[in-house]
């Protein structure tokens, strides 16, 4: 994971990393002249050691979310082998299916990450995997909301009918949303401006 750090005060040639800072990695200036590399000044970590660092924390991230989308898409695959399965409707079977195919997509998003490093080792393309893993980790998410409210939405059906499951569903949706979606683009605006609220030139989160 960290074949693109550098380890230590100094560089291969022997130059302190103060100096590596000032004439290989300039930092970029935004409005205001704000450093969009703030976060990693006030870290004294040079472009590649923060890229490790943020691969670091998104799989990090990544290992709590697995877990959740791996418990829904074992539950979902015993369902149709439970006794009540043969008795569900047409319309019951395609919410089945939908869900199961959306707990799929999520696992395949948020295990390409791990795959992407392994085939990209050693090239000096963690910056890049960084930033395409972030995008397939937000896609998952947006697959596991999805299939947790198909999930509840069927259960719900089954046990109390098609208006409640709408209902659940639905109100199961608006909290994926408020919670993973609005609540961080509410800290986010009341953040401010700031080192630990820019973002670089390739649209990631300074921090």
């Amino acid at each position: 994971m960290h074949d693109d750090a550098m380890d230590g005060r100094e560089s291969n040639d022997g130059r302190p990393r103060e100096e590596r800072h000032a004439r290989g990695n300039p930092v970029h200036r935004g409005e205001g002249g704000e450093g969009h590399d703030g976060v990693a000044a006030l870290r004294d970590e040079t472009p590649m050691e923060r890229a490790d660092r943020n691969f670091a924390e998104l799989l990090q991230e990544l290992r709590v979310t697995q877990t959740g989308v791996q418990m829904l898409f074992a539950f979902l695959l015993t369902l149709a082998f439970s006794a009540r399965f043969p008795e569900l409707d047409t319309a019951q079977r395609v919410m089945y299916v939908t869900t199961l195919l959306l707990a799929l997509v999520a696992t395949v998003m948020f295990t390409a990450p791990a795959a992407m490093h392994r085939q990209l080792f050693g090239l000096g393309a963690k910056r890049t995997i960084v930033d395409t893993s972030s995008r397939l980790a937000g896609a998952g998410l947006a697959a596991l909301g999805l299939s947790l409210t198909g999930a509840l939405l069927l259960v719900v059906d089954v046990v109390f009918g098609r208006a409640a499951g709408i209902a659940v569903g639905s109100t199961a949706f608006l909290l994926c949303l408020v919670t993973w979606v609005g609540l961080p683009q509410h800290l986010r605006r009341k953040a401010g401006p700031g080192p630990y609220a820019t973002q670089g030139a390739d649209g990631e989160s300074g921090g």
